[in-house]
């Protein structure tokens, strides 16, 4: 009689067992996926034939206009819905460097405002963690499980979270620059020469952010100051920016290519995303 060799066969069946687990975790994963796109695009109101009308820059801040003239085309039709691929880098950590490569897909649309943000960070070589980050219907959400299966963050609804995600879409608007226009709802505000203030408003939600331009005219910084950041169990509320730069054309406008993202802490400003875009397509108004 043959013996059985115990090692191969355990390896053997744990492997199975991984398997069977990363199948499982993919499908009830991408099922919510499904699930959470359906209700971002259900909320949209689009408006039929918008385009961009110069005539509209009028009044505006100088850094404003000057923005708007280099990246738009006039009648440049409104976007509706952007679809984003990236892949880059995410810190795991909130107090050391512990920087995990990831890739995703970012569902994003204009009116009403909203994203999805599909994420697949390598934790581990063959352990992924599969991200949620967005913001629908009014409310934001964050989840992230490994395999997709173990939570290990699961939060979503109003207040601080949803301001939160809120303030996300609004600060990647040049990725879908006609969402900034006047006539989308935004507010801008005069600071100086290279900067100016705008607000927007989703139900009770109402945003300030600073955004920054360089001397050709494109958004380099956008600021805020506060969000929710979350170290250990307290949501602390700290200034945050998200810089934007390598812009190309593409789709009749110039879109950045590269996003990264930090905390400014007390103790020094600090990185938590850096993402390169892979491909970005949009859908207009008709």
């Amino acid at each position: 009689m043959m013996s059985l060799n115990w090692p191969i066969l355990t390896v053997s069946l744990l492997a199975t067992a991984y398997a069977g687990l990363a199948a499982l975790g993919r499908k009830r994963w991408s099922d919510s996926a499904r699930a959470l796109t359906s209700r971002l695009e259900s909320n949209c109101h689009f408006e039929p034939h918008g385009r961009f009308d110069a005539a509209e820059l009028e009044g505006l801040p100088d850094p404003v206009q000057r923005y708007f003239r280099l990246v738009l085309e006039d009648r440049q039709p409104l976007i509706t819905t952007a679809t984003i691929d990236m892949f880059g880098t995410f810190n795991m950590s909130t107090t050391e460097n512990r920087w995990k490569p990831f890739t995703s897909q970012q569902r994003v649309t204009t009116s009403r405002p909203g994203f999805l943000w599909d994420a697949r960070v390598r934790l581990f070589p063959a352990v992924p963690v599969r991200v949620f980050d967005g913001y629908i219907a009014g409310e934001g959400h964050l989840r992230a499980a490994v395999l997709g299966l173990l939570n290990v963050a699961r939060v979503h609804g109003a207040g601080d979270i949803a301001r939160g995600e809120y303030m996300r879409w609004f600060a990647e608007a040049a990725w879908y620059p006609t969402a900034l226009l006047p006539s989308q709802g935004v507010r801008w505000e005069p600071i100086d020469e290279c900067s100016a203030h705008a607000t927007i408003t989703d139900g009770p939600l109402v945003l300030r952010l600073l955004f920054i331009f360089d001397a050709a005219g494109l958004i380099t910084t956008v600021r805020a100051a506060a969000r929710g950041a979350d170290f250990g169990k307290d949501l602390v509320m700290l200034p945050w920016e998200c810089t934007l730069s390598n812009y190309i054309r593409q789709n009749g406008m110039l879109l950045p290519m590269y996003g990264e993202a930090a905390w400014l802490r007390t103790d020094g400003r600090r990185s938590y995303f850096r993402g390169t875009v892979r491909s970005i397509s949009h859908e207009f108004s008709r």
